[in-house]
């Protein structure tokens, strides 16, 4: 029997984890996600949960994700709950909040401390820019990791959804709560379709 060919076993993905995160996992993986982002830790999120543990799939990580938009509260802490419950209940959720929010608390107040002596030097502040543009490059990068999973399903309808809420969020500065309220239900209905279509 021909062995696959080099393409084909890249295109395959990882079989995911069967062995559910522990508390202390989860404790330290969040906290080495929320260490190693600026301005944002998405990028690192699903790197971390869906290739470097395989704790999810790329399409179950982008349902998740989704949801947590319509819990109230930042999409990244509520993502961590969300996650971390769904492995080891409420004292998951409680591990993956801490590891996630603990560690870079600590660290901006002290980062904190320290701008306010040295605030004002020239050189700080370009860094800052610098630092800003490139969280803007990664955040840039983790929305189309996500469109992945779309474009490889061809979902045209629901890429046509996302592109229409970018463009009503995004350029014509349409109320967030609004968009949703109608790209949700829209979403959910032409993804039931497809699956039932496909079952």
């Amino acid at each position: 029997m021909p062995s696959p060919s080099p393409s084909a076993a890249a295109a395959t993905p990882a079989p995911l984890d069967p062995v559910p995160p522990g508390l202390i996992a989860l404790f330290a993986a969040f906290a080495k996600i929320s260490l190693s982002g600026f301005g944002g830790v998405l990028v690192f999120a699903r790197r971390a949960i869906v290739e470097e543990h395989r704790w999810m799939s790329a399409e179950e990580f982008s349902e998740t994700y989704a949801l947590c938009h319509f819990l109230p509260g930042p999409n990244i802490v509520n993502l961590s709950v969300v996650f971390g419950s769904r492995f080891r209940g409420i004292a998951g959720g409680v591990a993956a909040f801490a590891g996630l929010v603990g560690p870079p608390m600590a660290l901006v107040i002290a980062l904190a401390a320290l701008y306010a002596h040295f605030g004002e030097v020239d050189a700080l502040r370009r860094s800052l820019a610098g630092v800003s543009c490139a969280a803007a490059g990664l955040l840039i990068s983790a929305v189309f990791r996500m469109m992945m999973p779309l474009v490889r399903r061809r979902a045209v309808l629901l890429l046509l959804v996302m592109v229409a809420v970018f463009v009503a969020i995004g350029l014509l500065r349409l109320p967030l709560p609004w968009v949703l309220l109608i790209a949700a239900p829209i979403s959910i209905a032409i993804s039931y379709a497809q699956k039932r279509g496909t079952a």
